[in-house]
């Protein structure tokens, strides 16, 4: 077993790759709904995309900028793309024109905020996968095939994977509207709903460890951002096999899951095993349950979804570079989105999620 950081970066890297030299699904949705790709500006000159490795790892960079070109053949793209964690920095720093990120972090903004004096220009590029790792999958819930639960609600979920609060956060402003009791966590099978021999079992979480990602995505969407997870939440990180291979962790929860009753995490839908099953998931109090399928994380409809971002700095009463203005229009066009599709890992956005972005260019 190898825990040296950057030996396992570098299976990580590797497992990476490999992913990305397929696509996961084949084109499966008309995109006619979506806006055609029609030019406002002819551009030149260069543009400089900093941040998300992933769509070079896979072919959307080539997909894009070469169909950006068709449009604008004096175009120069000047990206920068070895990991998300860059995206929102290389931005405040003036290195990028765009930074691609997953949502930025506290840190992050803040950052912007007090150099800019402005929140960045958020602009969703693509839903995050269905269950490509990396691909910003969104969360599945898992619990042991025995357990006899049929779904759980996301105030569940709260009370189960959280703990008491004092508040959350919106970007870098402080809610205490968003507080909660103690009352309100949920520790046993009994507290969510089961009943006899389960009644009184103890909820055994897992999780990956509160240093990934993944676990800060997971509290925005769960938690409202305040980080205050279960206290006895068992976390997991990569570490990397003699032989070199990755061992990621969410292979290690899927091996604990299957060997606990009473287990349940949150992980991505390839995690999934014969001894395990993902639940669906009730966004309100009342409301139906909702699978994780393509079509249910590409409307938004199951709540536990991803995106990937473009952000941009706009100062205010000024317009947007054209050259910016102009790849982020195609790419939330028809043609657009096609390359996303044609990639087969990220999902393309809606029509509706399309309008309510361009709105935000003028």
């Amino acid at each position: 077993m190898v825990r040296d950081a950057l030996t396992v970066q570098a299976a990580r890297n590797a497992a990476v790759a490999a992913r990305g030299k397929k696509a996961w699904y084949e084109p499966r949705w008309d995109l006619s709904d979506l806006p055609h790709y029609r030019p406002e500006h002819q551009v030149s000159g260069k543009l400089c995309i900093w941040g998300n490795n992933y769509i070079r790892d896979g072919r959307l960079e080539e997909y894009w900028t070469e169909g950006f070109r068709k449009y604008h053949p004096q175009i120069e793209f000047d990206n920068y793309l070895p990991t998300t964690a860059i995206g929102l920095s290389a931005l405040t720093c003036g290195a990028a024109d765009i930074g691609m990120s997953r949502r930025c972090t506290f840190l992050e903004l803040l950052a912007f905020q007090r150099l800019h004096k402005v929140d960045p220009l958020e602009i969703p590029a693509v839903t995050g996968a269905l269950d490509v790792p990396g691909w910003t999958p969104g969360f599945a819930i898992f619990v042991n095939k025995a357990n006899p639960i049929k779904g759980l609600s996301m105030k569940q979920l709260d009370g189960i994977f959280g703990g008491p609060r004092l508040g959350g956060w919106v970007g870098t402003e402080w809610h205490p509207e968003f507080a909660r009791g103690k009352e309100q966590n949920i520790r046993t099978w009994g507290q969510a709903g089961l009943t006899g021999e389960w009644a009184d079992k103890t909820i055994n979480v897992y999780a990956v460890s509160m240093r990934y990602n993944s676990t800060y995505l997971f509290a925005d969407i769960v938690l409202k951002s305040s980080d205050q997870y279960n206290e006895d939440m068992r976390c997991y990180a990569n570490y990397q096999k003699p032989d070199g291979t990755l061992v990621a962790w969410f292979d290690q929860m899927r091996e604990a899951l299957d060997n606990d009753p009473y287990g349940i995490n949150y992980s991505f839908l390839n995690a999934i095993t014969p001894k395990t099953k993902a639940l669906p998931i009730q966004v309100a109090d009342g409301g139906p349950y909702i699978e994780m399928t393509y079509d249910t994380v590409r409307e938004h409809l199951y709540p536990l979804y991803t995106e990937q971002y473009f952000y941009i700095n706009r100062q205010p009463g000024k317009p947007l570079d054209p050259k910016v203005k102009e790849f982020v229009r195609y790419v939330l066009s028809q043609e657009g989105q096609n390359e996303v599709q044609r990639d087969g890992k990220y999902l393309p956005l809606t029509a509706k999620t399309v309008r309510e972005n361009l709105k935000k260019l003028d």
